[in-house]
């Protein structure tokens, strides 16, 4: 991995693995999820290790218990990952000039909270040196702590009881997580219409309320995007 000796691939190393431990619990809950549902064991180490986005797969697995329409399952799982469209966006300036390859290397490994801690260490959206060994020090953190845990779940998740309550400690994990990425009032307003849309859609078949609350968190966010004034930039005089 180059600039694995770099203090920036350190840093990076340090500063994912303060929120290493939510970012564990959540993989563990997302394994034993995977097997609980009845998914076999090489298709949910292929699920965890492919697709690698725990949120879209703990929406996909009920679906695909349900023996939901497929198109349901696609349509759930894109909704879920549209904020990655977001993400690439952001990361266009610091990436761009970089071969496809290494870009969608880029792409596979980046995970929300990875994406919320480099935008903090670069505020400044254009190429440095210190950008790839910081992106792969915490970037890598982060796959370990997911995967680890999430393969312990899949293949212990039988021998752990249902009781445990295993579910609302992955609940409280993922609060704890989003809690994270509420960065501004508009993050904050998006996250409480989401909430409350999920909660008045419940009812919906299939766990469609949680296409309704994406829907409605997108449309809100968008909303405040459009009417939240831009800050005036200061005009050059000169010529």
């Amino acid at each position: 991995m180059a600039g694995w000796r770099h203090p920036e691939f350190r840093r990076g190393v340090q500063e994912m693995s303060g929120i290493a431990l939510g970012i564990a619990a959540w993989g563990l809950i997302t394994g034993v999820a995977m097997v609980k549902s009845g998914l076999p064991v090489p298709i949910a180490v292929l699920m965890s290790l492919l697709v690698f986005a725990g949120t879209a797969q703990l929406a996909a697995l009920p679906l695909m218990a349900s023996g939901a329409p497929i198109w349901v399952v696609w349509a759930t799982a894109l909704c879920l990952n549209l904020r990655f469209v977001i993400f690439s966006a952001q990361w266009r300036p610091y990436i761009a000039h970089l071969p496809l390859w290494k870009r969608a290397r880029w792409a596979y490994f980046t995970a929300d909270l990875n994406y919320v801690v480099f935008m903090r260490r670069f505020p400044d959206p254009k190429p440095s040196p210190e950008q790839a060994p910081y992106f792969w020090g915490g970037s890598i953190t982060n796959w370990f702590a997911w995967q680890v845990p999430s393969m312990v779940g899949i293949f212990f998740g039988e021998a752990i009881p249902t009781q445990w309550g295993m579910g609302f400690a992955g609940t409280l994990a993922l609060i704890g997580l989003m809690c994270s990425l509420l960065a501004d009032k508009a993050s904050v307003v998006a996250a409480a219409v989401a909430g409350c849309a999920a909660v008045a859609a419940y009812a919906l078949p299939l766990k469609l309320n949680v296409v309704v609350a994406i829907a409605a968190a997108v449309a809100i966010g968008l909303l405040l995007d459009h009417t939240t004034p831009k800050p005036v930039l200061p005009v050059d005089d000169e010529t």
